[in-house]
């Protein structure tokens, strides 16, 4: 069974490059309030993540709210492996792919068919479970004779179809998904919508981060609020969300 663990974690994220003295002071100033402070030799930190304790297993599917800078997408990315805790752990089981940067590690100069190969073998997909998709991939993406053209001669929504193909015929025990994002017309965005749901049921996991919160009702049976790298409420959907309403 899928799980995804952790234990105090925390993620503390130096800052080198704050230059200047009014700079720094605006900096020092603000972290009055947010969650930027100074370390012992004066370098800027960003308490990205604080003490964060959260177990999630099969079944669950978990919405993340809260306003931006809350830490949800340093979240995904912590679970991920993106991130290495500064402090605390992250352990889990199962196999976890992250859908944060759907265009990650796509090669301009490659073909369509060589970027299929290069995303996949990112995701963690072997070279035959890639051969084996690339016909459905090439499918769904509809972009026929285009996927023998370097990817520089796309246009910005060709390369998100061809991405979002690729990034969603994986199979996954844990998904991780930051704001799913619009990838093309009205009719290919039902069947994106209907695919994403495909991959959703085929999850053991789910974690999912966007300010839609009536697709957060629809999605997620628990929803965890973070407010400013914390953990604000972890519970049930209807009721964090409800309070969340209020709040804002």
């Amino acid at each position: 069974m899928a799980f995804i663990e952790l234990k105090g974690a925390t993620l503390d994220l130096p800052i080198y490059d704050v230059q200047g003295r009014s700079l720094k002071k605006k900096v020092m100033r603000m972290g009055r309030r947010n969650t930027i402070a100074e370390d012992n030799d004066g370098v800027i930190v960003v308490h990205a993540l604080d003490n964060v304790d959260l177990r999630l297993e099969s079944g669950d599917r978990i919405g993340l709210i809260g306003h931006n800078g809350a830490g949800k997408s340093t979240l995904l990315r912590i679970m991920a492996g993106i991130y290495a805790p500064t402090r605390g752990t992250v352990s889990c089981d199962g196999k976890i792919v992250p859908l944060l940067d759907i265009s990650l590690g796509m090669d301009d100069n490659s073909t369509g068919l060589q970027n299929i190969r290069l995303r996949g073998l990112l995701l963690g997909m072997s070279d035959s479970e890639i051969q084996a998709k690339q016909q459905e991939i090439a499918e769904f993406c509809e972009l026929g004779d285009y996927l023998d053209l370097p990817l520089r001669t796309y246009s910005s929504g060709m390369r998100v179809r061809l991405a979002f193909a690729v990034s969603t015929a994986v199979d996954a025990d844990i998904l991780l998904l930051d704001e799913v994002m619009g990838v093309g017309d009205a009719s290919f965005m039902n069947k994106a919508k209907a695919r994403l749901q495909d991959l959703h049921h085929r999850s053991e996991i789910v974690v999912l981060a966007m300010h839609a919160n009536a697709e957060i009702r629809r999605m997620c049976n628990k929803v965890l609020w973070m407010e400013r790298g914390r953990v604000r409420t972890f519970g049930p959907t209807e009721e964090v969300v409800a309070a969340y309403e209020a709040q804002v």
